[in-house]
């Protein structure tokens, strides 16, 4: 009998084939010109794509509407819905249009405080954290119901996602974190990125001890570094990014038009990295406005033909 998959990319994760995903940088325009252009070029090199929901509280394009319009174009992708913006019954709204809209991937946040961005007077709703997200969009999706107990007509048909960030303490209680949001129904995980190879072995080995050997799939968060100057404002705005000085230091050494090189040398080697430590399902790749770095660290690492076996 054939095993059914909820999407592609589902398949490609329980099929064992290391996976590929990266964020495509959400335009500030209401055509979708842009964001196919950016999304094609990601596409070939990725088993899905990331489509943020107002990162960083910065607003930009819908991520049901831009992944909407990836699903209308033949691509797959991973919307992010966070908590900040949304109360429950927004959220439960959001989740079924989107799945009619042929959106299954679904990546729950709780979503970076309102003051982080360019709107800080905003209201921030809080409704929910992403583990109760998860939970509701779960028993959406297996009992068929509202989280007030209220039957949908049918179910929607959900691969749910989580994050986690292995490298900020409490390092101790994150793998604890990650399997309490696999509990609620989360099916797979991205992490926040990945600079340091040390924190992500010890997590992982954690991890494994927790589930017996038998994690869920954990995709591992890598970017390029344009510049020590990105680097350091990465540090300090960014919540959760933790850059090494050895690594600024090292891109700050070279000429201005050599740091964007460097910086994708040192991505493309930790990925190599990443892909030693047991238990790691894949990558991430969080590249902003830089497309064509994901090309570079995926053929770089000889991911390509991972990606068709995928398809």
């Amino acid at each position: 009998m054939t095993e059914e998959y909820i999407s592609k990319f589902e398949e490609t994760l329980r099929k064992g084939i290391f996976a590929v995903t990266a964020e495509v940088s959400s335009p500030d325009a209401p055509s979708p010109t842009t964001l196919i252009k950016r999304a094609k070029m990601l596409a070939p090199y990725c088993d899905a794509l990331n489509i943020t929901d107002s990162p960083s509280a910065n607003p930009h394009i819908s991520s049901l509407a831009a992944s909407a319009i990836l699903v209308d174009n033949d691509m797959e992708p991973i919307m992010g819905i966070s908590c900040r913006d949304r109360n429950r019954i927004a959220m439960q709204a959001d989740i079924l249009g989107a799945n009619a809209l042929g959106i299954k991937n679904m990546l729950c946040l709780t979503g970076d405080g309102v003051s982080s961005g360019d709107h800080p007077e905003s209201k921030a709703v809080f409704d929910l954290d992403s583990t109760n997200l998860i939970s509701i969009a779960s028993g959406m999706a297996k009992n068929g119901e509202f989280h007030s107990g209220r039957k949908l007509e049918s179910a929607p048909k959900l691969f749910l996602g989580g994050a986690t960030n292995p490298f900020v303490p409490p390092f101790e209680f994150r793998p604890h974190m990650l399997l309490k949001k696999h509990r609620a129904g989360a099916h797979f995980f991205q992490s926040q990125y990945c600079f340091e190879i040390e924190p992500l072995k010890s997590f992982m080995d954690d991890v494994l001890t927790l589930t017996d050997g038998n994690p869920p799939p954990i995709l591992v968060g890598v970017g390029p570094l344009p510049s020590a100057r990105t680097a350091r404002w990465m540090r300090k705005n960014v919540p959760g990014v933790v850059i090494p000085d050895t690594i600024i230091d090292a891109i700050d050494s070279k000429s201005r038009e050599d740091q964007p090189k460097l910086g994708l040398e040192i991505a493309i080697k930790l990925v190599d990295s990443i892909k030693q430590v047991p238990g790691v399902a894949g990558i991430h790749i969080m590249a902003y406005k830089w497309e064509g770095a994901v090309k570079d660290i995926v053929e770089g690492n000889s991911l390509r033909q991972n990606i068709i076996a995928g398809r």
